[in-house]
């Protein structure tokens, strides 16, 4: 990943883990938590596709692993991000644009439903057995319920900064490189400036022309 997508995932990571730990957790809402940490993962996937959705998800998971008052085996939660991450990264639209909200929503859907899931099958291989007695059911309703809410608030907001972040000037596919591509492309569409230069190489032929003639009327007179 690049320096600045690495810079901004870090930023919205801690952001979001600190509302996460601070407020959310603290609503005593039924069921889940409001998973935050969860949305961000999803709308930097969204954007930097599966590779970085991946590598965005388990440091997300590690530090949300290690973040008090986690009561948990560190690399539990970087494992569900990772996957998650992974997952809705494949799920990145062509020319990196959603065309509707419906897609987006449900995957934040299908990653709530999943990341739980896959949190207490991890958790079952570890002799963790809290979800079963929480209500698997009731922690997959408030989950996908509590994410689908705070989902509108939250990822567009987050894919709107990961693509300005991938408009770095000193970025790969910055306004330099850009302005690069798009001068080659007028000299090779023939159009603005590659006409001006055609223009300016048929005066500078016209006029040596020109001279090549005189220079044989001249020579041609001394002749005679």
């Amino acid at each position: 990943m690049r320096f600045n997508r690495i810079l901004l995932s870090a930023a919205l990571v801690v952001v979001a883990l600190v509302i996460q730990v601070s407020v959310l957790a603290r609503l005593q809402l039924p069921g889940a938590v409001p998973d935050l940490v969860l949305l961000t993962v999803l709308g930097l996937a969204l954007v930097y596709g599966h590779v970085g959705g991946a590598l965005v998800g388990f440091g997300a998971g590690l530090l949300a692993d290690l973040a008090p008052p986690a009561d948990h085996a560190a690399g539990r939660y970087a494992l569900v991000l990772c996957v998650i991450g992974y997952l809705a990264g494949l799920a990145k639209p062509d020319g990196g644009r959603l065309r509707s909200a419906t897609g987006a929503l449900v995957v934040v859907v299908s990653a709530a439903i999943g990341s739980t899931l896959l949190y207490a099958g991890v958790g079952s291989l570890v002799g963790d057995t809290a979800a079963r007695h929480v209500g698997l059911v009731g922690l997959l309703f408030t989950a996908a319920l509590y994410d689908l809410l705070l989902a509108p608030f939250t990822v567009p907001l987050i894919i709107a900064l990961a693509r300005r972040a991938d408009n770095d000037p000193l970025g790969e596919n910055g306004p330099a490189n850009k302005a690069t591509d798009v001068s080659s492309g007028w000299l090779s569409s023939g159009t603005g400036l590659s006409i001006g230069n055609q223009r300016g190489s048929g005066l500078r032929a016209k006029a040596a022309k020109a001279r090549v003639a005189r220079a044989g009327r001249i020579k041609g007179v001394k002749r005679l």
